[in-house]
């Protein structure tokens, strides 16, 4: 087989073919400029490369509901020119082939479930802590909608008692997002994250935010695993200090095996690494040729 994938994110798009076995033969990435000058680069490679399907994981917000006349569309993104852009119909012009459709986040959460950290696991929760916070979810053999779609790096967290920084999200202000994506890093401490010493404070409150934001998620949904993607968490000291704060703040409550000891299985980087949202897109395009 050769399916199409397509990792659409706010910087940069990446499109690769692979198949059935997860295996990429090819790729190509470039900047997400405009919606017109964006998607026709990603038509062009894909135009000579004879796909039986397209699996797309997109930022979104997006719609996700086939009944809408809108279905297919990128909806309320601040990102200039994408929002009401009309992403996957304008590929469906393109190649008359079966499609996968959802957030880049539930397509990671995909990869990881098909062939990543929670392989043979019905469930796991996916974040990606970068330019934005996005959380993907897989549960009960499926990923999850709804309403729209889960838009986990929203959601309110409590302030660590010293820090004063308020917020960088246009909408909630003070949300996991406007707290512990990448740019609130950098306006909070005035340099990159990446600049900064493993040892610098930024660490402590990083981990403390992404603590109370998976707690939540364990108490709520009950994944199997949690995985954590994403370019600020390719900061690795993050990962003990965060696995130790979801233990404090848990204290004991839920009894679950996974979640004794130090949760050095429980709470990790994506099996997939990088390549966690691409592969979940190629699993989108062949779970769209499958129909199931």
């Amino acid at each position: 087989m050769r399916i199409g994938a397509i990792e659409a994110g706010g910087t940069k798009f990446v499109c690769g073919i692979g198949d059935e076995n997860g295996v990429m033969e090819g790729r190509i990435s470039f900047p997400t400029e405009s919606p017109q000058k964006t998607i026709g680069r990603a038509i062009d490679f894909f135009r000579d490369k004879q796909v039986e399907a397209i699996g797309i994981g997109t930022f979104g917000p997006i719609n996700l509901d086939p009944a809408s006349p809108r279905y297919g569309y990128v909806t309320t993104t601040p990102k200039p020119g994408w929002a009401e852009y009309p992403f996957l119909p304008e590929m469906r012009k393109a190649f008359d082939v079966p499609y996968g459709w959802d957030t880049d986040v539930n397509a990671a959460a995909y990869g990881e479930a098909v062939w990543g950290a929670a392989r043979g696991l019905d469930s796991c929760v996916y974040y990606t802590v970068g330019t934005g916070v996005g959380v993907g979810v897989f549960a009960e053999g499926r990923l999850v909608h709804g309403l729209v779609h889960p838009e986990g790096g929203h959601v309110r967290i409590r302030r660590h008692p010293e820090d004063r920084f308020p917020g960088l999200c246009p909408y909630h202000g003070d949300c996991l997002e406007g707290m512990a994506a990448g740019p609130a890093l950098e306006k909070r401490w005035g340099v990159k994250g990446s600049e900064l010493d493993a040892h610098h404070q930024a660490w402590t409150f990083e981990a403390y935010y992404l603590a109370e934001a998976i707690v939540g998620t364990i108490l709520t949904l009950s994944p199997k695993k949690i995985i954590l993607g994403g370019g600020v968490m390719h900061q690795r000291q993050l990962f003990p200090l965060i696995r130790a704060e979801v233990k404090k703040l848990l204290n004991g409550y839920v009894n679950a095996s996974e979640l004794s000891g130090d949760l050095d299985d429980y709470i990790v980087p994506p099996g997939l690494g990088d390549n966690a949202g691409l592969a979940g897109a190629l699993a989108l395009g062949l779970k769209a040729i499958s129909g199931k």
